[in-house]
């Protein structure tokens, strides 16, 4: 089976020690915003498009390296992480992976008002460090949440 792969970008928010996570329906985990990168994005634009559309929040990436630039070369804002996401596991084999590239943000405000067609502002619960440590969520979740915690703190 030939395994096929998208690429995907994800971005907690974090706004006064908490970042935001929702319930998503289809594959029933509580994540940040996040989808697939589109053919004409970059994939930190796709991940604060994402966020803007699920949340109707104005995120912040917050990145840690300088800027260089040429006239035919520019830094992109890098993600945090990249993950190898299993999506479809047939057996013993994988159908589908998302390559999905992790950004933190800050946000000014926490009044989520998803866009049409996202999930309610009902879905999305703030998770502060302790929250998350003790939600049973799954870990990489808690890991990185908790990382972009610590992130908006210290570049805040």
């Amino acid at each position: 089976m030939e395994t096929t792969r998208h690429f995907t970008a994800t971005v907690y928010i974090v706004n006064d020690g908490a970042t935001a996570l929702h319930e998503h329906k289809r594959l029933n985990l509580r994540l940040p915003p996040g989808g697939h990168v589109d053919r004409d994005e970059l994939p930190h634009e796709a991940a604060l498009r994402e966020a803007r559309e699920e949340t109707g929040l104005a995120p912040t990436l917050l990145t840690d390296q300088r800027d260089i630039a040429s006239e035919t070369a520019r830094t992109i804002p890098r993600p945090r992480h990249l993950l190898l996401a299993d999506i479809t596991i047939h057996g013993d084999e994988v159908g589908h992976q998302h390559i999905d590239h992790i950004y933190y943000a800050t946000v000014e405000r926490r009044a989520i008002d998803p866009g049409n067609g996202e999930p309610g502002a009902d879905a999305w619960e703030w998770y502060d460090p302790e929250n998350l440590r003790t939600s049973g969520l799954d870990p990489d979740v808690v890991e990185l949440g908790l990382e972009a915690i610590e992130c908006a703190a210290r570049q805040g």
